[in-house]
C-alpha cells in the first residue's frame, strides 16, 4: 500500500470517528480482524466516492481544425463567427503597423456561452493579443452545442492559430 494510500485510509478512519490502532486480535469472517475489516469498508467507500467524483467532473472536448467531423461544422462555423468580428473589429492601434500569429484556447459552455478564453502562445505583440481576446468576447455568445456534441460534451475546448495580417484582416489557421 502507498504511503498516500495509507494518509487517505487514516483520514478516512478519522473522519468516521474510528480508531486506528488495532483493538481487538479475535478474528471474524475469514481470519480478519474487526479493524481489517472497517479497513476495507473504508477503502470500497473511498473507492465509490473516488468514482463519484469523476462522475461529477465535466466532460470536456479538445478540438482543433484536424479534430474528428462531429466537430467539424460547429467549429467552422464557429471560426466564421470569430473571423466576421475580428475583421470588423481589427484594432485600430495595429491598423498598418502589427502583424503576427496567436494561439488562442476558448472553452464553450453547451449554451454556447464562453467559459474561458486564453492566449496559449502570444502573437509577440500586446495589443494583438488582447485583441483575440476581445474579439471572443465580442462575437459571444455562440450557437448552442448541436445534440451529438451536447449528448457527451459539457465544456468544447476549442484551440485556434489567428492571424493578424497586411491588409489588416484576421483569418483562423490558415494564413490570409
Amino acid at each position: 500500500m502507498t504511503s498516500v494510500r495509507y494518509l487517505l485510509l487514516a483520514l478516512a478512519v478519522a473522519a468516521a470517528g474510528c480508531s486506528t490502532t488495532p483493538s481487538a486480535t479475535k478474528p471474524v469472517d475469514q481470519g480478519i480482524t474487526p479493524d481489517q475489516a472497517l479497513i476495507a469498508r473504508m477503502e470500497a467507500r473511498l473507492a465509490h466516492d473516488i468514482e463519484a467524483y469523476k462522475a461529477s467532473l465535466p466532460k470536456k472536448q479538445f478540438v482543433s481544425s484536424r479534430s474528428e467531423s462531429r466537430f467539424t461544422e460547429y467549429v467552422r462555423q464557429w471560426a466564421a463567427k470569430i473571423e466576421s468580428v475580428g475583421n470588423a473589429n481589427y484594432p485600430d492601434e495595429a491598423r498598418g503597423r502589427l502583424y503576427g500569429s496567436v494561439l488562442v484556447v476558448v472553452t464553450l459552455r453547451p449554451d454556447g456561452s464562453v467559459q474561458s478564453a486564453e492566449i496559449d502562445r502570444s502573437s509577440g505583440h500586446e495589443v494583438l493579443d488582447r485583441a483575440a481576446l476581445r474579439i471572443v468576447q465580442l462575437a459571444s455568445p455562440f450557437a448552442p452545442f448541436p445534440p451529438e456534441i451536447r449528448k457527451d460534451t459539457d465544456l468544447l475546448v476549442i484551440t485556434r492559430t489567428w492571424y493578424f495580417s497586411r491588409g489588416d484582416k484576421m483569418a483562423g489557421e490558415e494564413r490570409p
